[in-house]
């Protein structure tokens, strides 16, 4: 007999722990990658507004976690609406949001898949998306991981909604260069709220509550990049303050958040071979004697590694994929400060400032998966019909709480 009943803490901690250890996620083959949540599995949804972790439990007398599966519910940006402004005659345009639930975490232990049970957690995990009132749900998968594509798109009802590319680049041994050409200004979280809602509310995914988001503290700060010599970049003091920023911005420009993911889960590749970790300690070694080299050093991570997550990445003008470069350069010195293995981001699969993101293809997945699923009647601020059948925009907004 399988009950799915809502985690506790109190008892479930060794069960779930267990479970995670033997479900190691990542494509097939030699290499896998592993999660350690750090003691708390909650980790991954306790940051969001609403969120909830279930449990599957077998047997009757000795009872056995053999899966779970957490989710969490939040507002976002689904489409954008026309405002008419009666005082000037223009059309403004104004977000449209949705209540959008997010399935993360489906774990259930290897010797009792193909039982139905990871169907039955996530049917009982959209029961409570609706009864709170979420009116989509989403989950995000590998693109070639068949087994968990069947399971939501054939027996779920989802459908393939959007192809993100997650872009990984590790943190070398020797600090990055930044651009001489390039002045990065660090905003207070008012004025980075203010900045975010004025140029970003529009942007697909865009979370409504982005306040508590760069509140948080495991949130490291925003920043922006503006060129060297220009009225913004030309020392302390020039930040005018991001309502002025945009109503008169320089030439190009660009803006970048860092969230902190070591304090909440680390990473750590396993299966690798001996000669590869040899040729990996290698170059890091070759890399902190020698860092005027500038060596692309392979960190260590055959063991518990753990990163720092860029997001709320834009800009503007000619040279706004310059500008993200060097505010990625800033973010791996912060990366390679807080002791950290790689830095990652996740962007839509036609993000034009895309070219700017530092990555190494090996480490990066050129599409993620997201499918989608409408669990009822929309009742977002105006009519938008079915969001599942809209078509992708070049840019989303990617919720650092859920990475």
């Amino acid at each position: 007999m399988i009950v799915v009943r809502e985690y506790d803490p109190s008892r479930d901690l060794a069960g779930v722990e267990d479970v995670e250890r033997r479900c190691e996620v990542g494509p097939s083959g030699k290499l896998s990658l592993f999660t350690d949540l750090l003691g708390d599995p909650l980790c991954r949804i306790r940051h969001s507004p609403s969120f909830l972790m279930l449990v599957a439990e077998m047997g009757t007398e000795k009872k056995e976690i053999v899966g779970m599966i957490r989710g969490c519910i939040k507002t976002v940006t689904c489409g954008i609406k026309l405002d008419l402004n009666h005082k000037s005659q223009n059309d403004t345009v104004k977000p449209l949001y949705t209540k959008l639930a997010y399935v993360l975490g489906l774990r259930v232990s290897p010797s009792h898949r193909r039982e139905g049970i990871g169907f039955k957690l996530v049917k009982m995990m959209e029961e409570w998306f609706t009864q709170t009132g979420a009116e989509y749900s989403y989950i995000a998968t590998e693109n070639d991981n068949q087994a968990s594509i069947n399971l939501f798109t054939g027996k779920c009802g989802y459908s393939k909604f959007r192809k993100p590319s997650i872009l990984v680049n590790p943190v070398y041994a020797h600090r990055v260069n930044v651009s001489h050409q390039v002045t990065i200004i660090k905003l207070d979280p008012v004025d980075a709220e203010s900045l975010y809602r004025l140029r970003f509310s529009t942007t697909e995914f865009f979370p409504r509550d982005i306040d508590s988001v760069l509140n948080n503290k495991l949130s490291l700060g925003t920043f922006v990049a503006v060129p060297r010599g220009s009225c913004y970049g030309s020392g302390s003091g020039s930040w005018p303050g991001s309502a002025k920023f945009l109503e008169y911005p320089p030439e190009s420009w660009a803006v970048l958040s860092v969230w902190n993911c070591k304090d909440s889960f680390r990473l750590e590749v396993r299966g690798a071979s001996r000669l590869r970790r040899v040729v990996a300690k290698t170059t890091r070694v070759v890399d902190k004697t020698l860092p005027f080299l500038k060596l692309p050093s392979i960190p260590s991570v055959f063991k518990p590694f753990g990163l720092h997550f860029m997001y709320g990445i834009g800009g503007e003008g000619p040279r706004a994929t310059k500008m993200v470069k060097s505010l990625c350069g800033h973010a791996h010195n912060m990366a390679k400060k807080g002791g950290c293995g790689v830095v990652a981001a996740e962007v839509a699969g036609e993000e034009p400032l895309r070219q700017g993101i530092p990555h190494w293809k090996v480490l990066s997945c050129d599409e993620d998966l997201w499918c989608i699923k409408r669990l009822g009647e929309d009742y977002s601020d105006g009519v938008v019909g079915d969001w599942t059948k809209s078509l992708p925009g070049t840019s989303i907004f990617v919720d650092p709480r859920e990475f």
